[in-house]
């Protein structure tokens, strides 16, 4: 299929559960009023821990959004919040969520899901207390005896189902009756851009009409946050933690560790005026790499983030003179923030400077395999509303980082084309472009 005859894909529904709010509205007027959803960690006493705050769900009530609650008792935290982001997405784009009848006029053998997803995290504190109970000292072999007390005294079947990275595109289809191509991918922190950007290829190529795209992920546990301590990625601004994450500034100390599910539906143009539905914005562009670097560390030249950016304007058909707003990675990391301004200066020359970029991250909090599809939702409300999200806590610039990171208010300007970046651990690169919808 060549280029000319690929279908126009575009976004119908949009749903949230996440630190700033369990809708999209109440998140856009938390983010427009520059909230944030960081406080004391309450999911379990991290009071000894070197990072003892989060950016945590809170108030999430699944028998809200599900008729069933029955089929997602055993389900995982995120599993919870996928299922209630796709009940938001699903009825703005009038797609019945349970219970599917032909009014929606949606073959459910061709509605497919793509999510980027976690490991899940039922029942990491318990493995966490196994892990501690079975070694004895540093040097000695794990005791599996002392193990087996813990851990096999918890374990159930469907906890161990629930810890597969499957099991909220698997709750979500259930819902749905979704029995197409149903997809996971967990390629870190990009993991939601890159299931966006492959569901649109996909719908590009005629495979499928309809896809539930996005993310959802939960990491707010022992070992996820001892994880991140021991790599050095989190700030340890215990002192403060509202004011934390503050991306591209000289006091940066690293990111603050989300959780939540952020949900879009993908259509062909044919389905979705077949449907009579609204449009919110049409995805067009899509770029995939990596840095084949480290695991940990992006290329001190930004070259897996500069060819994904390219990509992506490439397969749009665009310059980056077109490119009204980025949403960036932004995560508040010394490397990240650097090495992604570099890449923004690379691909986007003279343009750089006049082209604004922010990172909702600093209210948000990274939400791990679940932050691009939530910040691709800023995106679609910034065209909307032609309103860009600010950069919060931006008050001690650094003076190498010298973008236009749309500073601690929100700003007006009119935006037709946004571009959506999210870079993961493993060198993972992926970005999406959306515009305007013109008929």
């Amino acid at each position: 299929m060549n280029k000319q005859n690929k279908n126009r894909v575009v976004i119908t529904g949009i749903g949230i559960v996440c630190p700033l709010g369990n809708s999209v509205a109440e998140m856009w007027d938390n983010i427009l009023n520059c909230r944030n959803g960081i406080d004391t960690n309450t999911i379990f006493d991290a009071s000894t821990f070197p990072t003892q705050f989060c950016a945590e769900v809170k108030n999430f009530d699944l028998t809200k959004y599900t008729k069933n609650p029955e089929l997602h008792k055993n389900s995982n935290r995120h599993s919870g919040f996928a299922v209630g982001a796709t009940a938001e997405a699903c009825r703005q784009a009038k797609i019945d969520f349970e219970n599917p009848t032909p009014k929606d006029s949606i073959d459910r053998k061709r509605m497919g899901i793509y999510l980027g997803a976690g490991e899940g995290s039922v029942d990491n504190e318990n493995f966490f207390n196994a892990i501690v109970a079975g070694w004895n000292d540093a040097n000695s072999q794990m005791d599996w005896n002392k193990w087996a007390q813990v851990a096999f005294g918890k374990m159930t079947a469907y906890r161990e189902l629930e810890q597969e990275p499957n099991m909220p595109a698997a709750h979500i289809a259930m819902c749905t009756g979704a029995r197409g191509p149903v997809r996971s991918c967990l390629t870190a922190c990009a993991a939601s851009t890159q299931a966006v950007g492959e569901a649109f290829k996909i719908l590009q190529s005629g495979r499928a009409d309809c896809i539930i795209a996005g993310g959802a992920h939960s990491m707010i546990h022992p070992l996820g946050v001892t994880g991140f301590n021991r790599l050095t990625a989190l700030s340890t601004r215990n002192d403060s933690p509202q004011t934390a994450s503050r991306p591209f500034t000289t006091s940066r100390d690293g990111f603050v560790i989300g959780e939540g599910a952020a949900i879009l539906i993908l259509e062909t143009l044919e389905s979705a005026k077949k449907r009579g539905v609204e449009i919110l914005a049409e995805l067009i562009g899509y770029g995939s790499s990596n840095d084949a670097f480290r695991v940990t560390d992006m290329h001190e030249e930004a070259r897996g983030a500069v060819q994904a950016i390219s990509s992506a304007i490439r397969d749009a058909g665009l310059t980056y003179k077109d490119i009204d707003y980025v949403s960036t990675h932004g995560t508040s990391t010394n490397e990240n923030d650097a090495i992604e301004t570099l890449a923004i200066k690379t691909v986007f020359k003279e343009e750089a400077k006049n082209t604004p970029v922010s990172s909702v991250k600093s209210m948000l909090g990274h939400l791990i395999g679940a932050a691009g599809a939530a910040e691709l939702i800023t995106c679609v409300l910034a065209i909307r509303d032609n309103i860009l999200p600010p950069t919060i806590n931006y008050n001690d610039p650094d003076p190498n980082l010298d973008l236009d990171y749309v500073p601690n208010k929100p700003r007006k300007a009119k935006v037709d084309i946004a571009l959506d970046e999210s870079f993961g651990f493993g060198g993972q690169n992926n970005v999406v472009i959306v515009k305007r919808y013109k008929n």
